[in-house]
């Protein structure tokens, strides 16, 4: 991973409501650039919540969020196009193509060359002799990888995973390892989401565990160790 940089990310005391229900209540850390954050807890903790008040698809109750130094209450469009958000739903079109789902996400962010980089990402993500195939026809791995090379498509400074590893046999789940890696050593920042310690810190820098909508721990992966982690995440949560 590469060395860290200016915070990328800052949450400031952010609570979150939903349906009446506080998922989040005064979650406070930091991103530096370049690093990678796990975020970990029991389901329910509130992890999915955090990541799309970060990807600007919930907008905050309260507390202040900064991604690249920009609030995510005054910037959402612009901001959007400096992330990249991998979630449960891939956002692909069946009927379409591989190749076309890129093109298409291609022209929405306005990506130059769209051409070439959807080739490169194609390469990335191993799906090059599958391209011209309808995304029906992929297996449940297969439209990980391409929902993956979406979010890569349009080179975010931010990348956002909500338990990227889902779905991945071992061969993909290696791919994202290296995909994750590499946005580290290039300056990017990526927060995930884990139900696996091991690959949690594996995978990150530091690791924040989610308990009942507030922040248990906030470490560095390598002080931590899976045993603990996987304690912490069995005790139950609320939220969603």
């Amino acid at each position: 991973m590469a060395e860290p940089g200016r915070p990328a990310v800052v949450v400031r005391d952010l609570v979150q409501r939903l349906g009446g229900h506080e998922v989040l209540r005064g979650v406070s850390f930091e991103v530096p650039e370049g690093q990678v954050l796990a975020v970990m807890g029991p389901n329910g903790a509130g992890k999915t919540t955090l990541l799309r008040v970060l990807g600007t698809l919930l907008p905050p109750s309260g507390g202040q969020v900064l991604v690249g130094g920009c609030d995510v209450r005054r910037c959402g469009p612009d901001l959007r196009r400096r992330i990249g958000f991998l979630g449960h739903h891939t956002f692909l079109y069946p009927q379409l193509t591989g190749w076309e789902n890129l093109w298409f996400w291609a022209r929405a962010f306005g990506v130059a060359r769209a051409g070439a980089r959807i080739e490169e990402m194609l390469a990335t993500v191993g799906l090059e002799l599958f391209a011209h195939e309808p995304v029906r026809h992929y297996s449940r791995g297969m439209q990980q990888r391409l929902a993956l090379a979406r979010a890569l498509l349009h080179d975010p400074p931010l990348l956002l995973l909500d338990e990227p590893y889902t779905g991945l046999d071992p061969e993909a789940a290696a791919l994202l390892d290296a995909v994750i890696r590499r946005w580290g050593e290039r300056g990017r920042t990526v927060v995930m989401t884990s139900h696996d310690p091991g690959r949690a810190l594996a995978a990150s820098d530091r690791v924040l565990v989610l308990q009942r909508g507030r922040v248990a721990l906030l470490g560095f992966s390598r002080d931590l160790d899976a045993r603990s982690l996987e304690e912490m995440c069995r005790r139950g949560g609320r939220g969603s």
